[in-house]
């Protein structure tokens, strides 16, 4: 794989710990592109990301830098930047990105056009696009414990090259063609992460944590089938594997926002400040559901989400509600 050129589109946490994770082997190498140069010079300088992990060194074989010119010669890209952003980089991107390279999608939500970020990509661009994801804390990456992911890929011979850069990683990875629903989950996740934070926020009860996790997963199942993804993709790293590592840690931030909501000490301010991929997804797929007229049990748990995001909500009535629409 020494020939194979790999370039991470932002050195943020995710980044930087997945090109430590690729490069644990001396003959695979990573390009950091980040338009923060203080990042590119402590990572250059000093084998530190200042910003992220100030306190890791790097392995040898990362390197950084601003300049998009280095796109050129990737073979495959890794997208880990905010999901608003990717689809707007790559077309503004497109004379300097290789037109062989394989594109491959770590963010989470919607494209700005409301489309799945893949499938965004995919319309507006003749890139391979494919799609990772799966329970994944940037920080426990960093620090070599094992991790899980699952690639969608319509190419097949794509899951040798990352069977291959993976290899001697504590990455492990699963896979499927199911690209629309590998990313239609990654979205869902989010929202209901928010749901299980407001349920534990008022009630710290392993009865009804479960209960709704329950419910919760049965629901994602429903709204997924709707949206054209497969039911077992359920059952890869990205469906149950993502949710609950979302759902069940603090470190998540969506399970935080539900937390907050919960404990009403959120804002509309607060939510202006974080990027909340699971809060703007709500209205999106409400939205869609109800344009669809899909049957409004499928999706109760999420329409009751809504109601918090709309205003003038009882938020202490919440779990109540929910056990009445059970």
């Amino acid at each position: 794989m020494t020939e194979f050129k790999i370039t991470i589109l932002g050195a943020g946490a995710i980044g930087t710990a997945l090109a430590q994770a690729i490069t644990q082997s001396d003959d695979r190498r990573v390009v950091l592109l980040s338009i923060e140069p203080s990042v590119v010079d402590s990572i250059n300088q000093n084998r530190i990301n200042n910003k992220y992990f100030p306190t890791i060194k790097l392995n040898r074989n990362i390197s950084a830098t601003t300049n998009p010119d280095v796109l050129q010669q990737a073979d495959m890209i890794f997208m880990a930047i905010p999901s608003t952003a990717v689809v707007d980089y790559v077309l503004k991107h497109k004379d300097f990105i290789n037109p062989y390279a394989i594109l491959v999608n770590l963010a989470k939500g919607f494209a700005p056009d409301r489309l799945t970020i893949a499938e965004s990509l995919a319309k507006h661009s003749n890139y391979d696009v494919c799609t990772m994801k799966g329970p994944t804390f940037a920080r426990e990456l960093m620090n070599q414990m094992p991790t899980a992911f699952t690639i969608a890929t319509n190419n097949p011979v794509n899951i040798k090259f990352f069977e291959d850069i993976f290899k001697d990683s504590p990455v492990f990875i699963d896979s499927t063609n199911d690209i629309r629903g590998v990313e239609i989950l990654s979205i869902l996740k989010n929202i209901y992460a928010i749901i299980v934070g407001i349920v534990d926020a008022n009630f710290n009860s392993p009865n009804l944590r479960s209960m709704v996790l329950t419910r919760a997963f049965a629901e994602m199942k429903n709204i997924l089938k709707i949206y054209g993804g497969r039911e077992e993709t359920m059952f890869n790293y990205c469906g149950i594997g993502d949710f609950t590592l979302t759902a069940l840690n603090d470190l998540s931030r969506n399970r935080t926002l539900g937390l907050l909501i919960g404990k009403g000490f959120f804002t509309e301010n607060i939510s202006d400040k974080v990027v909340l991929e699971g809060k703007i997804a709500v209205n999106v797929i409400c939205n869609d559901l109800e344009e669809r007229k899909t049957d409004k049990k499928i999706y109760q748990i999420m329409l009751e989400l809504k109601k918090v995001f709309d205003g003038n909500y009882d938020v202490s009535a919440f779990v109540n509600q929910l056990l009445r629409n059970f």
